[in-house]
């Protein structure tokens, strides 16, 4: 009979071999927010921080963009070796592959205020019913809450909030003008850009 001690052990090592590890991830370094480096079939390729001033600069969310794994061995890949260059962000803005961007809230924000926000952003060149359509997905957030903006090959953004779904949108002409606001010629912050492609070198396999 084996003794409590070594039963206790053996209960450890079998918790052990049957306990997932823990994913990999990697921290925005403004905000210290965390992002997984892989969800499901998509891989991290960099973050930001949302500064938002009115009267005075507050921090809006982090922000973390992903994509096809498949894209990085495909499309991405000509780009390997190479520096960082405006082809390479154009490439990953307009590429028609899967990708998402995961923002997560740091602070809560109002209705109006986060609907007024995306407005001033999305308004030149939107066709005003996708904007009022997309804008209404954006109710109240509270600190900690995300939103995740996929691209769907196609160019349909399928938008979940909070964890809800909402009805996608197919117009590749919104989703370019969406992703581009953080790797388009023209982004929200000038420090996006160098972010949100941060980890391309180790994506690539450089």
């Amino acid at each position: 009979m084996r003794s409590p001690l070594v039963a206790a052990l053996a209960a450890l090592v079998v918790l052990a071999i049957a306990s997932p590890a823990a994913a990999e991830t990697y921290t925005e370094p403004k905000s210290k927010v965390a992002f997984d480096v892989e969800r499901d079939d998509l891989v991290l390729l960099g973050t930001g921080l949302r500064v938002k001033k009115i009267i005075f600069s507050f921090k809006a969310y982090a922000v973390a963009l992903y994509v096809d794994k498949a894209a990085a061995e495909g499309p991405l890949a000509a780009f390997k070796g190479k520096p960082v260059s405006d082809e390479l962000f154009e490439a990953v803005q307009t590429g028609d592959f899967k990708k998402e961007l995961v923002l997560h809230f740091l602070r809560d924000l109002g209705e109006k205020k986060i609907q007024g926000a995306m407005r001033e952003a999305l308004e030149e060149g939107t066709d005003p019913k996708v904007l009022a359509q997309f804008i209404s997905y954006f109710p109240e957030v509270k600190k900690g809450e995300e939103c995740t903006l996929r691209w769907v090959p196609g160019g349909t953004i399928e938008t979940v909030m909070k964890g809800e779904e909402k009805p996608p949108i197919a117009d590749p002409t919104f989703a370019k003008t969406l992703f581009g606001l953080y790797v388009g010629p023209k982004p929200l912050q000038k420090d996006f850009k160098e972010g949100m492609l941060a980890r391309i070198g180790e994506v690539l396999g450089e």
